[in-house]
């Protein structure tokens, strides 16, 4: 089936962390993370985004090789992170950035998303487009106890502290919480952030009101509800409203207000909460390994190798004047380029 792939490359480089060292497969990726006390739950999206996809991917069978150093020829997918602003791809080698959230890198043919609103498509020049795969779940997750039956109780907050809204942090929001007899717990250290077993209802507000809808932000605490059996509470994120069908998937707040109302009608309403649970369940399919498997072959087969062939076929001139048209973001945003190079691995 993948007899006439080019060579397909995830870069991790020796900077981050030994590639000898390194989990050989998915299952025991969760396990390996947290035992890097080296890197900081800010700075693992490159390990978690990169080296995760690697692992399912050759976990499946698909033809695909970790690798330390840049290649020369082939496919190579990698996060934004692992690139420094002034590496271009040579006349054989497309790059695929995994571009998280901040701004693509200036001379990758093609990038990952993972917010559909960061998707832009193809413009007047091939090789522009950016394409959306969902985010993975937080990996190992233990669901929700089943032996907690009908308790609601424990509303909990799992994220780094930086992202607790000072609404949170507040006495009057803990004397709300206590007239509804409702506890309000917080999971700070990223090697607590797959267990669920004590939790009613999942709280993720990254800001209050609708200024700031975060396009760079993934789903991630969304889908990870659904995997656990737990209903949640979010802010309003694109991310999350790119994802909802119905309120069945979560409810939205912008308030503390809304979310006191969003927890008195869970507390209030037990059947809305196990619609809720049933239908996370039957949307973590979507972001199973097994479906966010066959989206990335898919991505890989028909969108990187065609692109791949595409400019591999480009005359000399034809990449030297892609190459210098995406100059022009590092023209658009010096200041952002310039803070980037010096935290980027490749030089």
């Amino acid at each position: 089936m993948f007899q006439e792939l080019p060579e397909i490359y995830f870069y991790f480089p020796d900077t981050k962390l030994s590639v000898s060292s390194l989990p050989q497969n998915a299952r025991y990726y969760w396990e390996w993370q947290c035992d890097q006390h080296s890197i900081s739950p800010m700075q693992s999206g490159g390990c978690f985004w990169t080296l995760q996809t690697y692992l399912y991917l050759n976990d499946y069978g698909f033809p695909c090789k970790l690798v330390a150093e840049m290649p020369d020829e082939g496919i190579v997918v990698t996060h934004r992170d692992f690139l420094a602003n002034s590496f271009q791809p040579g006349a054989k080698l497309l790059l695929v950035c995994l571009r998280a959230d901040v701004d693509r890198h200036p001379y990758a043919q093609l990038h990952v998303v993972q917010n559909p609103h960061q998707v832009i498509a193809k413009r007047s020049m091939e090789l522009w487009e950016s394409h959306f795969i969902p985010h993975w779940p937080q990996p190992a997750i233990i669901p929700r106890n089943l032996e907690r039956g009908e308790t609601f109780k424990n509303v909990m907050f799992l994220g780094n502290e930086v992202n607790l809204v000072p609404e949170f942090r507040e006495q009057n929001w803990y004397d709300q919480l206590q007239d509804l007899g409702l506890n309000f717990h917080k999971k700070l250290n990223h090697y607590e952030w797959h267990d669920y077993s004590s939790t009613d209802v999942i709280l993720a507000i990254r800001s209050m009101g609708v200024a700031n809808d975060w396009r760079g932000k993934p789903a991630s605490k969304l889908y990870s509800a659904w995997h656990s059996g737990v209903p949640a509470i979010l802010g309003y994120e694109s991310a999350f409203r790119s994802e909802r069908k119905s309120d069945l998937d979560y409810l939205e707040a912008t308030s503390v207000e809304e979310v006191i109302f969003a927890l008195s009608r869970l507390k209030d309403n037990k059947q809305f909460r196990h619609e809720m649970v049933e239908n996370g369940w039957t949307r973590s399919k979507e972001t199973q390994p097994d479906a966010m498997v066959k989206r990335w072959q898919d991505f890989l087969t028909n969108i990187a190798i065609p692109a791949y062939k595409d400019w591999c076929t480009m005359k000399s001139w034809q990449q030297k004047l892609f190459l210098k048209a995406r100059r022009s973001f590092i023209a658009l945003r010096p200041t952002y380029y310039r803070l980037k190079q010096h935290s980027s691995s490749i030089t």
